[in-house]
Parts: C-alpha cells; structure tokens; sequence
C-alpha cells in the first residue's frame, strides 16, 4: 500500500501471488498443520461432500451451499505483474506459509481464551 500511495498518479494495482489453490487444498493443508489428517467423503462439490478426521471419523467440514461460488466463475487468478513491474513489489509469503500462518495464529488464540468463548465467536 505505502509504494502505490507515493506514485506521482494514481493507478489501480493488484496485489496477488499470481497462483490459484482451491478451497479444499486450503483445508487439507489448514488441517494438515493443526496435526490432523482428514478423508473427504460424498460425491465432490455437493452438499453431501464431508471431511472426517481420519484417526476418530469426526466430521470437521461439511459444504454449504449458501458458500458455491457463482457458476460464471471459472477461475479465480490474480496478476501481480504490474505491481511487480512499477513497484519493484513481491510478495514475501508463500500459500503454504500463509495457511501455516493461519492456523498457528487461530491455535494460539484458542490457548489464549476461553475455548467456550472462542467456539461460540466461530458458530455464530
């Protein structure tokens, strides 16, 4: 933000890794790193879709429809290349790192707080 706030004209830039991941590869990786291996079950893409932990076979994702991405949608990919090419910008954290991130992040907060308070902050 700090390197398009000091250009002489204003422009619009994006910022992105220039990847694509799709939702499920965040959870297999998000859960991966909380030390849990999850199964996915049901036909894939529908609402019967789950995933289980693998060690006790407790569901922890079930889809939700209200959450389908519009069907014109194809792909999702940002191009950072201007930002690159004008801002001398790159991004410094990897898609792994970031989901990494994510959860040790959310893991902390869960040491940090009550868990009932926390649980209910995220069932709302």
């Amino acid at each position: 933000m700090y390197l398009m706030l000091q250009q002489e004209k204003p422009e619009d830039y994006v910022v992105a890794t220039g990847e694509t991941h799709s939702v499920r590869e965040f959870c297999e990786k998000a859960f991966k790193y909380a030390g849990i291996e999850i199964e996915w079950k049901g036909e894939q893409g529908t609402v019967d879709e789950t995933a289980v932990n693998k060690a006790n076979g407790q569901v922890v994702i079930r889809i939700d429809k209200r959450y389908f991405r519009p069907t014109e949608v194809d792909l999702l990919l940002g191009d950072p290349a201007k930002a690159q090419k004008q801002l001398n910008w790159n991004r410094k954290v990897s898609f792994d790192e970031l989901v990494k991130g994510m959860v040790e992040g959310d893991i902390e907060l869960l040491r940090e707080k009550d868990s009932e308070v926390v649980s209910r902050q995220y069932h709302e």
